[in-house]
């Protein structure tokens, strides 16, 4: 009888021919998501075929449907409408309750903006340290589906505190804060920044479990204009330019030398100090800018202060 070996469960099972994968996990107890009851109606029930794909039956219609549709590689496979008549190496690729929220598709940026505005707002930029690394040990899709993940737990971290993700530069993104209401707007990226910080470390477990290795990130803030307005041709986006943006962007590069995790420039630490935790204060050159500039470390809000 034909085996399954499982991970990240780490379980072997015999499956019955007649049997799909998905029966085979849940008669296994295996708890494989299947949010449309194994009707190829939806995808969470996809694995990875690590070993023994030519062992797979062919993809039904159906599968084949909802394969080409979401652009699946061979090795994808839905374990509702696959059968197997050899032994398989496998991984489940939709865990919980966040990869089900992924795999159904991730919410777009409403945020529109006019023709060209400037603005005073709040400019977080956050940065992932050692992705470069982490990625090379994966296979395409488990590059996408992490990070993915990891923007899904960042932009409800930003979205909880009032701000939006303007745009995603590789595992790089920014968010922008004041944008239509401009009070407390350095206070709100700060909030979403530490809760940023938290979501990593609650996302750490996963990524331990999964991939068996992890990364840090850095964040960084400043509060200053900028020009924002809709740039394109026949695809158009909403974009940020001016100084305020590239500064923020080196404030957050600093983390890297300070070894910090969360800095912000001087104008937001004078409009937040009141009600935040701060470890150091330094003073630093910034590439592309000449003098000495004061950055702050942020390590967590006053507990007898935050409330706005």
């Amino acid at each position: 009888m034909p085996q399954i070996y499982y991970l990240p469960d780490e379980m072997k099972v015999d499956i019955e021919p007649e049997k799909s994968i998905l029966d085979a996990s849940l008669d296994a107890g295996i708890p494989h998501t299947n949010v449309c009851g194994g009707n190829a109606r939806c995808s969470t029930c996809r694995v990875m075929i690590l070993d023994g794909l030519e062992y797979c039956t062919p993809r039904t219609e159906n599968e084949l449907i909802l394969a080409e549709h979401l652009n699946f590689c061979p090795s994808i496979r839905l374990a509702c409408q696959t059968k197997i008549t050899g032994d398989v190496n496998l991984r489940r690729l939709v865990l919980d309750d966040a990869d089900v929220e992924l795999t159904s598709q991730l919410k777009r940026n409403l945020h529109t903006s006019s023709v060209g505005e400037e603005k005073e707002v709040a400019i977080l930029f956050a940065d992932i340290r050692g992705f470069t690394n982490f990625a090379e040990a994966l296979v395409p899709y488990d590059v996408v589906h992490v990070l993915n993940r990891y923007f899904l737990r960042m932009d409800q971290a930003i979205m909880r505190n009032g701000g939006y993700i303007d745009n995603y530069m590789g595992d790089g993104l920014l968010a922008l804060f004041g944008v239509e209401n401009n009070d407390n707007a350095s206070l709100h990226a700060v909030k979403a920044g530490l809760e940023m910080l938290e979501e990593m470390e609650r996302l750490r477990p996963y990524l331990q479990t999964i991939y068996d290795r992890c990364w840090e990130i850095g964040i960084g803030i400043h509060y200053g204009e900028a020009v924002i307005g809709t740039i394109g041709g026949s695809i158009r986006r909403t974009t940020i330019i001016g100084d305020s943006v590239n500064f923020a962007s080196r404030i957050e590069s600093a983390n890297k030398e300070l070894k910090t995790n969360l800095l912000v420039s001087e104008r937001v630490y004078e409009m937040v100090k009141a009600k935040v935790l701060v470890n150091q204060r330094v003073k630093l050159k910034i590439k592309g800018k000449t003098g000495e500039y004061a950055l702050y470390q942020i390590i967590g809000l006053d507990v007898n202060r935050s409330d706005e």
